[in-house]
């Protein structure tokens, strides 16, 4: 038998065992999804493949986007992790490959008497009458070179991994762009609506006034007492409470959007109009299936899969044997004038090794235990990921088509209140109705407008997160 036989002998055993405890084949139980979202009035069409400059028509909306995706700061730090991973690609890419090394050195031996160097270099002549040096100095100048040869495959699955690692970290990239996308949209509308609620408290504070300025004219008359004229003026100076708080809620959303675009305070300029906006007469959904390639997060856990795989491959491998190879070609010499002075001077060495695990196997056995739950892992974060989203589009469509009939309904009774107050106040001034008539339907009208205001803020938002969970934002 050749060498090398020998060897594949000796290993034979270890890598029969191996092969029946070292399994990296691993599965887990898969859910199918539903072949649809189950609402009626979803489309074949996706709005996910839609861009957002297009998906939301508000040029003021867009802008604060465009400066959020150049500034946020959640975004730069997604885009350093990415040059982070795109490293230790062309790191564990170069581990492949041999290691070479221009190096210079020098050094010195001082050979004790009572030793075989002594006894061996003391009488030894490296030319004729003139016997080797005690101490002995040692210069080199040249290359050095190393190389692990991946017969086993675990620096290329090193490297697939860390190629899987910063393909998630992409995708996560992308997530974080959708999600950024999605809040300040969602904080703009917040803001509008604020906004129109402002106004719709800054006019029912005028025709409180109104109001009381009757009820004065009505007491000095004697048509009213007192009383009615305390209610009015509770009923003012509650309204003027509530444009603070409106003011103060406007404050804190405006510096809510500016954190998000990366700047101190300032102005947001808004479009308070576009909160009324009419929705797509047909919601474009799309299919389920399509979360797989539009939603970011579902991608960046199928990458991490991908990466535990090839992570638990590398750890298999390290159960078995290591071969490395090292060499060195320079010049090498115990003076410094004889370096460079006679090609007698230049040395080379090849040494390759091959290494074993033997009293380590616990170690080993810890770290593949340790990579193959975390594919488990990662398994199930993937499946976690698909029937999230699943469940995001359709509560959001649900959502969606009940906030449109609400926002009808709120409509309509924002109308049918909004002639009532103006019928009670024209009884009252002409004092054919109790003041109490005219006060309850001022707060019936103001609550009624501020609830549309909200169920429109609601409409608006579903309308951002449904397509925040379809996998928008972020093309």
């Amino acid at each position: 038998m050749k060498p090398y036989q020998y060897i594949y002998v000796a290993l034979l055993p270890l890598l029969v065992s191996g092969c029946k405890t070292l399994e990296t084949d691993l599965s887990v139980r898969e859910r199918s999804m539903p072949a649809s979202f189950n609402i009626p009035s979803a489309d074949s069409a996706n709005w996910a493949n839609t861009n957002w400059r297009s998906y939301f028509a508000d040029e003021a909306l867009t802008a604060l986007i465009d400066t959020a995706l150049n500034n946020n700061f959640d975004l730069q730090m997604a885009l350093q992790r990415i040059e982070m991973l795109r490293a230790g690609v062309r790191g564990a890419t170069g581990d492949l490959f041999p290691q070479l090394q221009a190096e210079v050195s020098a050094g010195v031996d001082k050979f004790a008497r009572y030793t075989p160097d002594f006894a061996g270099n003391s009488t030894t002549d490296y030319e004729p009458g003139k016997v080797v040096p005690n101490p002995l100095q040692d210069y080199f100048a040249g290359f050095t070179a190393t190389w692990e040869v991946d017969i086993w495959g675990k620096l290329r699955n090193s490297r697939k991994a860390a190629m899987a690692s910063y393909l998630a970290s992409v995708e996560g990239k992308n997530f974080v762009t959708s999600n950024l996308v999605a809040e300040v949209a969602t904080a703009y509308y917040e803001l509008i609506a604020i906004d129109n609620a402002l106004e719709i408290v800054q006019q029912t504070i005028a025709k409180r006034e109104e109001a009381l300025d009757a009820a004065e004219w009505q007491m000095e008359a004697g048509r009213a007492n007192l009383l009615a004229v305390q209610q009015f003026r509770a009923q003012l100076l509650n309204a003027r409470s509530l444009e603070i708080e409106l003011r103060q809620q406007i404050t804190e959303t405006e510096n809510r959007i500016n954190f998000l675009l990366g700047r101190y305070p300032e102005a947001i300029e808004r479009n308070r109009e576009n909160l009324y906006g009419e929705m797509p007469a047909a919601i474009s959904a799309g299919v389920p299936s399509q979360l797989l390639l539009n939603r970011p997060d579902i991608r960046q856990a199928e990458f991490q899969v991908q990466a535990s795989k090839f992570d638990l491959k590398a750890a298999r491998a390290a159960f078995f044997p290591n071969i490395n190879i090292s060499a060195a070609l320079g010049f090498n010499a115990f003076y410094p004038k004889f370096l460079f002075s006679s090609p007698a001077s230049i040395g080379y060495g090849v040494l390759g090794g091959l290494a074993a695990p033997l009293f380590n196997m616990s170690a080993l056995k810890a770290q593949f235990a340790t990579a193959k739950a975390g594919q488990f892992s990662s398994m199930y974060e993937y499946q976690k990921s698909v029937l999230g989203g699943f469940m995001e589009v359709s509560d959001q469509l649900a959502n969606l088509d009940r906030l449109q009939q609400l926002s009808a309904q709120k409509k309509e009774e924002s109308e049918v209140l909004g002639q009532a107050v103006e019928t009670a106040a024209e009884l009252f001034r002409s004092a054919r109705t109790d003041y109490l008539d005219l006060i309850v339907t001022q707060e019936s009208v103001l609550q009624a407008q501020l609830e549309l205001v909200d169920v429109e803020k609601r409409r608006q938002s579903a309308k951002v997160n449904l397509y925040k969970a379809l996998g928008g934002g972020w093309r």
